[in-house]
């Protein structure tokens, strides 16, 4: 099961959905796209200083006094987040 933290400094993800063998996990690619996208959007389009680690298993994003961008990017990333966690309440759960 994924787990996914969003909290007012930063976020933190963990775990594998097992939905599917690896590669082939359509809710793992689904977590992970809006991650990077989350990480990315966050570095381009706005000012913010963030610090985020990525790896098998587990993404942490940490942020700070998040401009009004980066406050709705977090909202977007948690809407789609809470989209898959819907659909696949076995896989993905809200913390």
């Amino acid at each position: 099961m994924i787990a996914v933290s969003v909290r007012r400094d930063g976020i933190e993800i963990s775990g594998h959905a097992n939905y599917a063998e690896a590669g082939k996990d359509i809710v793992c690619a689904g977590v992970t796209t809006l991650t990077q996208t989350l990480i990315k959007s966050l570095i381009d389009l706005t000012e913010d200083k963030i610090k985020y680690g990525m790896s098998s298993g587990r993404a942490d994003i940490k942020y700070r006094n998040l401009s009004e961008a980066g406050k709705l990017l977090v909202d977007s990333f948690f809407i789609g987040i809470c989209q898959i966690a819907d659909e696949f309440p076995e896989h993905v759960r809200i913390e």
